[in-house]
């Protein structure tokens, strides 16, 4: 009997030190893929601030190429086009 209570003791060791052994392993393997991921993370957050930029840079381009003034130079000089003088305005009544 003193064989297997010895023998039981052993084993109850040996699963306690196989247990903190595993836990210390996954505690250090969630630690590395927490770092992982906030790498990740960063890389994410910087490339979105890099897309914020250029979507301001073309929002302001946009703006540009669209002003008023720019699209009757363009109608100006490339269709001819006129602002109509008031007697080339012709209204029609019913």
């Amino acid at each position: 009997m003193k064989l297997f209570e010895g023998l039981r003791a052993n084993l109850a060791i040996l699963v306690m030190v196989f247990a903190v052994i595993s836990t210390a392993i996954a505690v250090i393997y969630t630690k590395h893929s927490g770092r992982v991921e906030f790498v990740a993370l960063q890389k994410l957050e910087q490339q979105r601030d890099r897309l914020d930029e250029e979507w301001g840079r073309l929002l302001l381009e946009q703006s540009t190429w669209a002003g008023q003034g720019r699209v009757e130079r363009q109608a100006y000089v490339r269709l001819n086009m006129i602002v109509p003088t008031a007697n080339m305005t012709v209204v029609i009544t019913p």
